[in-house]
């Protein structure tokens, strides 16, 4: 993919050597002629490489969950007292970032009771009665932060504040600030703030070119409580008129309106919602409608391809902001957890940036249809841009308020292109989700939000070629499968995958129809009321006999570890059937079908693991007795425990859900566990 994405940039030797340079001297400009911001000027002295920032940063995330003062003592307690604050205290070049590390020290020393003698009572004293005074101060530390990066609390007062950077020549795009929806009350509540904002910034599209008037973004998100890909029908039918109403909102009062992009496992969903809107007849003519597209998404170009074909089919233009992503360590995190077959996004920055820059190229040739906008503060980036834009093209930079505003500020004077800021409009109640993202992305050594101001990088460095930065791999990223090491994680599904789920579903139908017709007492769906199967249940003293009859596991360790190991591919090779059965007989639900069978995969190659380090000699025969609820992982793990030690095992499935645990009996039969050594004993 990244030797198709560097042939689709279409860049020489000499080209690039040419971008390196142009965007070296925009490093060189903004070192000399301007102030960094204070965001800059934060992460020169507190960035993620330092114990402090990292304090910070810990600090800021949590207390968006702190529900009581109390814990938010504790919690700053824990965070601050370790750090050595004063070995910061002078460096910047801010007096607020120099005000704030004094504060910080001296609440660390109020904090840290360690001492002995008068001394130390006083410093107790101090902190007894200045908790409340050093929680209120560590507020305002946040809420001053949050002034420097959301416009406003309102959106009467953001356009208010915006009108001076508009004087300039700078453009908006207005962003309420809100997580996603967690109830339909949410919901509502969101979309009448979007429906407000729209009316609000109406007042100030001054013309009929959307390109020249401002414009609000909006989260799909914020607009329902169940946007997934497992409530697509739902989805379809109660988000796209919302979404339809806020566009139809946006082409009356003549601005822009943008669909953020979220999470990988969404983006299908987002684009069935996306094209919903676009094609509906009331919005033909308005060139109004944007799409949000992230770089780091592997699937980036093709999405621009999608969605040029259907501007083109539609007879539309339509809008792309293009930028590099902000969700990637969830996205990685996630992938891990999920144990998906691999990530969604790139793993290295070089490999971000060269997605960037190939898609650019594919945006900056679509002039007929598609309206490039490109948020970027990376001074290569736009300089790639100003290399590849060819003459008479129309398109604009974006950044984000607070942040990168010399650099465009220059771009801007320089080359005479057009800029509009992105800018979070809200409360402070809902600013820290969206400052922490910020912190983030930008605080890490590799950004350049974090180099610009290093003068110890040479401009050469901050403004490096990817192309020729480009490793072949980020040994920091663990794949999805060794999470664990030489444990082999349990293989997930990419429920956001259409075309996997259409596959998926009918193997779990197919599967339905292979049960064997059995004989005994029917099995009832809990959810529909219909017969699954059948069971013949023991009888006390059939089961005192069955049990008689195991014995313990014979073979060494080595061999049971293996036997489980095949069993958890077992497992995973028949994980349709296994959710079918699931389904029916338990009434599960399908993403709670996938986690059980995963774990139950875990609980297979855990205890194998440990079989096999663990010394012991087997106690007998074991009797394990598992619960309804989680009637394929709970009954798996005991049994994988009591085998892998060399026990033999008497499995009493729960009454309700003895089908799911014939089967797994089964298959850990196929796998090599010798059927005198696991017995099951339904009743």
């Amino acid at each position: 993919l990244l030797s198709q994405l560097t042939q689709m940039a279409a860049l020489s030797q000499m080209d690039r050597a040419r971008i390196a340079a142009r965007g070296a001297a925009l490093v060189r400009e903004i070192r000399e002629a301007s102030d960094p911001s204070l965001m800059e000027l934060f992460l020169e002295e507190y960035g993620l490489s330092t114990d402090e920032g990292v304090a910070l940063m810990c600090l800021a995330e949590a207390l968006l969950r702190v529900p009581d003062a109390p814990t938010i003592d504790d919690l700053i307690e824990d965070k601050i007292v370790p750090s050595q604050w004063g070995q910061h205290l002078g460096h910047s070049h801010s007096p607020l970032i120099n005000a704030s590390t004094w504060a910080l020290m001296l609440t660390g020393r109020v904090l840290d009771d360690a001492g002995t003698g008068i001394s130390a009572v006083l410093r107790g004293a101090v902190k007894r009665l200045g908790e409340p005074v050093i929680r209120t101060a560590v507020g305002r530390a946040m809420r001053e932060m949050g002034n420097q990066f959301v416009l406003g609390e309102t959106i009467e007062a953001a356009m208010a504040r915006a009108a001076n950077m508009e004087a300039r020549g700078f453009t908006y795009s207005y962003d309420m600030l809100g997580e996603a929806a967690r109830t339909e009350a949410d919901a509502r509540r969101y979309h009448m703030a979007y429906a407000d904002a729209i009316a609000e910034i109406s007042g100030a599209a001054g013309g009929d070119d959307i390109r020249a008037n401002p414009g609000i973004s909006i989260k799909l998100s914020a607009l329902h409580p169940r946007y997934e890909p497992l409530q697509r029908t739902r989805v379809l039918e109660e988000l796209v008129p919302r979404v339809l109403s806020l566009a139809s909102l946006a082409r009356f009062a003549g601005i822009g309106l943008n669909i953020d992009a979220e999470e990988a496992e969404r983006l299908d969903l987002s684009l069935d919602i996306i094209d919903a809107v676009l094609s509906h007849p009331s919005l033909n003519g308005w060139d109004g409608f944007g799409v949000v597209i992230q770089a780091y998404s592997k699937r980036a170009a093709p999405l621009i391809d999608w969605l040029h074909a259907r501007a083109e089919a539609l007879d539309r233009r339509v809008m792309v902001r293009l930028v590099k992503g902000a969700y990637w360590d969830s996205e990685i995190k996630l992938a891990q957890v999920e144990g998906w077959p691999g990530f969604p996004v790139f793993t290295q920055k070089a490999a971000t940036d060269i997605s960037y820059i190939a898609c650019a190229r594919k945006l900056l040739g679509m002039g007929d249809r598609i309206y490039p906008q490109f948020a970027t503060h990376n001074a290569h980036t736009v300089a790639a841009i100003l290399e590849m834009a060819p003459p008479g093209v129309a398109y604009e930079f974006q950044r984000l308020h607070g942040m990168g505003e010399s650099l465009h500020a220059n771009v801007m004077a320089a080359e005479g292109t057009r800029c509009r800021i992105y800018a979070p409009v809200g409360a402070h109640k809902d600013l820290l989700a969206y400052l922490v993202r910020r912190l983030l992305e930008n605080g890490a050594n590799s950004s350049f939000v974090n180099q610009i101001v290093d003068e110890d990088v040479p401009p050469e460095q901050v403004a490096a070629d990817p192309f020729e930065t480009l490793g072949a791999g980020n040994s920091a990223v663990v794949p999805p499968a060794r999470l664990f090491g030489a444990r082999e994680n349990s293989r997930g599904q990419f429920l956001g995958d259409p075309e996997a789920m259409d596959t998926l579903l009918a193997e779990v139908e197919t599967s339905r129809g292979r049960r064997p017709d059995g004989k005994g007492e029917p099995v009832i769906n809990p959810a529909t009321g219909a017969v699954v199967g059948h069971i013949t249940m023991l009888s006390a003293s059939e089961a005192v006999a069955r049990a008689e009859t195991v014995a313990p596991w014979a073979e060494d360790a080595r061999a049971r570890s293996d036997a489980l190991r095949r069993a958890a591919d077992l497992y995973e090779t028949h994980a349709a059937e296994l959710y079918g059965l699931l389904t029916d007989e338990a009434g599960k639900t399908l993403i709670d079908c996938v986690g059980e069978v995963r774990e139950a995969v875990d609980f297979l190659r855990y205890y194998a693991a440990e079989g096999e380090t663990t010394p012991g000699a087997p106690l007998g025969t074991m009797l394990c007795i598992s619960p309804w609820n989680f009637p394929l992982a709970i009954f798996t793990g005991q049994i994988a425990a009591a085998l892998a030690t060399g026990n033999g095992v008497i499995a009493k499935p729960a009454e309700s859900t003895s089908l799911i645990a014939a089967r797994a009996v089964a298959l850990l039969h196929e796998a090599g566990v010798p059927t005198r050594s696991l017995g099951l004993v339904p009743g």
